[in-house]
């Protein structure tokens, strides 16, 4: 991926009415994938008891990340939609610690993208959840031959 284009991820999030009301932000690019990151907020809370993040959020979170990653891996912006995403929730996000995703799309064929995904406060290797998902990606009619198999 090209820096310029990494470099525009932080701009689209930043103009995602949903990721900007929650207050998600770019993090970053590596071999590992794309990265996320929110702030604990009061107001994403889903039990005042428990003072958790709302699983919604969470799952928004990494549904966001996930089509972000297609994009890394094709290296330029067609339009990604969610066809399949399962979440395994392994455990209870922290409060007050800011909660990060990091998705990589590992295998992509000439219409789909399949990612992998992790929501973790510290360590990728204590995850609060799990994604896999199946992304479509939508070929212009002036590139239909570029993405291949």
């Amino acid at each position: 991926m090209t820096q310029l284009f990494s470099d525009m991820f932080g701009t689209i999030i930043d103009n995602t009415p949903y990721m900007k009301a929650i207050g998600a932000y770019y993090t970053g690019a590596s071999e590992d994938g794309i990265t996320m990151a929110m702030p604990w907020r009061e107001d994403l809370v889903g039990d005042p008891e428990t003072r958790v993040i709302a699983s919604g959020v969470v799952t928004a979170l990494l549904d966001n990340c996930c089509g972000m990653a297609v994009w890394d891996k094709i290296n330029a912006f067609k339009p990604v939609a969610t066809l399949d995403l399962r979440i395994d929730y392994m455990r209870p996000a922290l409060p007050d610690h800011e909660l990060k995703v990091t998705a990589k799309c590992y295998k992509l064929t000439r219409s789909i993208g399949f990612v992998r995904a992790f929501a973790y406060e510290t360590s990728v290797e204590d995850p609060v959840a799990a994604a896999q998902g199946a992304f479509i990606v939508t070929a212009l009619k002036s590139d239909a031959g570029d993405v291949k198999s």
